[in-house]
């Protein structure tokens, strides 16, 4: 059995208990706790009699199984799973809770300082045109064709990492014609927890980077739209958590994303709304619209409430005339914070996209050159306005 570990035992006697409480320890609804897991993995958990500790064997194998051959997480499914068969309250924050910590460290999301932020919470807004043109849905429809889920292979000293160097996915998107940015986190395909951890060996990131793949127009019917392979790795920062790929030249066209030059700003007084599409769990395409209102930013970082998961990292993040404000990068634990009427433990975190192209200017003037020429473009084709 590997020496990982997704959570810690006493978390696992509260998933039991909590399973236990919410009559998920019923036989007839083990197979519904374990739909989407491989079955060839299934077949391998062993059988008890107990229905409760059938329930805590399966979770005392899945929590140290870091993900199976099709990139998946066993616990991950079983969680998503048991949140979708829970009504009740207690079970359901119990197993939300521990949805939060396996996905987090499944993507390999760095860890964000817990310092307290600034005690204030959002008004409450009354009266305010939450509206927006029809157009906004073309809009969203057409910067979605450049976003694509991508799926990272990890390698050691130039080879495939053995024996779990399974792929790990979050998401792309195109910045400028050929060359297509996530999270420096997902480039480097660690779990944050493994022995392995850390930033890799410059030669293994590129190799990595090289024998990614990403699929673009992977919706949720599922169909299994061509990959595109990278040439290269023309970018990176892991304080911005930021990385630059070259895709191959055989990929079909596909417009550059507009993105911001300038920190967004927010205040109290005029909310201001985000949006992002995203491939979470490496899943097909989904969007998360409007009502996830930034809760506070800086020169760096953007904060806000949008709803993201593990494989959501290297998302867009969009303000609703759909120009790219910031990088999703993962989230960081709060306090006296409330949203919609309820106090929230966790905000999500994207670094902005003007402090990544100052740091491309600064320390990859070719490749900031590069995407400054393709958002020349997008303006002049949009009638001038301001890329």
């Amino acid at each position: 059995m590997s020496e990982h570990a997704y959570l810690p035992i006493e978390d696992i006697v509260g998933l039991t208990d909590a399973a236990l409480e919410a009559g998920l320890a019923d036989p007839s609804v083990r197979p519904l706790l374990l739909d989407g897991i491989l079955p060839r993995y299934r077949g391998t958990l062993p059988l008890v009699a107990a229905p409760g500790r059938q329930v805590r064997s399966d979770l005392n194998e899945m929590n140290h199984v870091e993900r199976l051959v099709d990139g998946s997480v066993p616990l991950d499914v079983w969680l998503r799973n048991a949140i979708s068969q829970t009504a009740e309250a207690g079970p359901l924050a119990v197993f939300q809770q521990a949805l939060d910590k396996v996905a987090r460290e499944a993507a390999g999301e760095p860890d964000v300082p817990a310092g307290p932020l600034a005690g204030e919470t959002k008004e409450e807004i009354i009266n305010w045109d939450d509206t927006v043109p029809f157009e906004f849905l073309r809009g969203g429809d057409h910067a979605g064709t450049s976003v694509a889920r991508i799926k990272v292979l990890p390698y050691r000293a130039g080879a495939p990492l053995q024996p779990n160097g399974f792929p790990h996915a979050g998401t792309g998107w195109l910045i400028a014609p050929d060359l297509l940015v996530t999270n420096h986190h997902v480039v480097n395909a660690r779990t944050r927890s493994a022995t392995e951890r850390g930033i890799v060996d410059p030669a293994d990131l590129l190799l990595q980077a090289q024998n990614s793949r990403s699929r673009f127009d992977y919706g949720a019917d599922g169909t299994e739209t061509e990959e595109v392979a990278a040439s290269d790795l023309v970018a990176w920062d892991e304080r911005l958590d930021y990385a630059v790929l070259r895709l191959t030249a055989a990929q079909p066209p596909r417009p550059a994303l507009r993105v911001a030059t300038e920190p967004l700003t927010v205040n109290r007084d005029q909310p201001v709304a985000v949006n992002i599409i995203q491939h979470p769990g490496g899943q097909p395409k989904r969007v998360a619209l409007r009502n996830n209102l930034v809760y506070e930013a800086d020169e760096q970082d953007i904060r806000y409430f949008t709803d993201t998961r593990g494989g959501s990292s290297g998302s867009p993040v969009f303000t609703d005339d759909w120009q790219v404000v910031a990088l999703h990068r993962g989230a960081r634990r709060v306090e006296d914070v409330n949203f919609q009427g309820k106090t929230t433990a966790f905000v999500n975190v994207g670094t902005q996209m003007s402090s990544v192209l100052r740091h491309l200017a600064e320390h990859s003037p070719g490749v900031h050159a590069e995407i400054a020429a393709a958002q020349s473009a997008l303006a002049e084709q949009n009638g001038g306005e301001e890329a």
